[in-house]
């Protein structure tokens, strides 16, 4: 059993990051082929920080999701610190199902529930859809599927508070607000920073709900490579870029891991 959970194991491995392997090979490529490897070259990046395109549309993706994830972040921490201030708990469990529709829902339908709220909304006040799709409904699109994942990542470590740390610190002359600075959120901050790279990942990864809501003069990563695809355009520069988001990405997760361990060890000699 113990050979097969391996094997299973190593597929599943293989499954998940030979693609992405492959795809950061041929961002090397020294040919414009994207099925055969030809050689070793930079060539593409050199090409690919000459696009004026490609930047813009990576600093309209970083900005957005910037913006977005901290947005996310302090409503979401709000949201949890609420939820668990109920004392209904059929009113909480209430709140929390309706809090995590957004995640639960499939993202085209997401994508044009909110599009046809946009379309009402430029219906009512007499303006063209067009004005009002763009970075601003995109940012409210992704500030709504993003608050679940932050609640989520939050709530947890509110339950995990020891209570009478806070009682302390109001018997000591804190006042509620100093109490929560200097005695909760030190607690939840692992939960906080959690949320908040998750949000900031799927609002770069987004592409359903930001195609539908981007407009015709606004465009993000994934909507533009998007659009190459759709021209059959697709060049080893395209791979350059995306092997560029997977590096900041995973050094985005090894600071994070690093931070909420150094902060775990903190937590832990305050409590000993």
């Amino acid at each position: 059993m113990k050979q097969i959970s391996r094997i299973y194991t190593v597929l599943i491995f293989v499954l998940l990051y030979a693609p992405i392997a492959i795809m950061i090979l041929f961002s090397f490529n020294a040919a414009e082929s994207t099925t055969k490897f030809a050689g070793f070259s930079l060539d593409w990046y050199r090409q690919l920080f000459g696009d004026a395109e490609v930047w813009l549309a990576f600093k309209n993706t970083m900005v957005l999701a910037l913006l977005s994830s901290v947005l996310a972040t302090l409503i979401g921490t709000a949201a949890a610190i609420g939820l668990a201030k109920m004392k209904n708990r059929y009113l909480r469990s209430g709140v929390q199902t309706v809090t995590n529709i957004p995640m639960m829902n499939p993202d085209i339908v997401t994508g044009v529930s909110l599009l046809l709220l946009f379309a009402m909304v430029a219906t009512i006040f007499g303006t063209g859809v067009d004005r009002l799709l763009g970075f601003w409904a995109i940012l409210i699109a992704h500030i709504t599927f993003n608050l679940p994942y932050v609640i989520l990542s939050v709530a947890p470590k509110i339950a995990q508070l020891d209570r009478n740390l806070t009682e302390a610190a109001l018997d000591l002359g804190c006042t509620p607000l100093s109490a929560f600075f200097k005695v909760e959120l030190p607690g939840i901050m692992p939960g906080i920073i959690s949320g908040f790279i998750m949000a900031f990942t799927l609002s770069i990864d987004d592409f359903v709900i930001t195609y539908f809501l981007s407009g015709s003069e606004y465009s993000t990563l994934p909507v533009y490579i998007y659009g190459l695809t759709g021209k059959g355009t697709v060049t080893p520069d395209v791979y350059a870029l995306s092997t560029l988001l997977c590096i900041g990405v995973l050094a985005l997760l090894v600071c994070s891991n690093v931070m909420q361990r150094r902060m775990d060890a903190k937590q832990r000699k305050k409590t000993a």
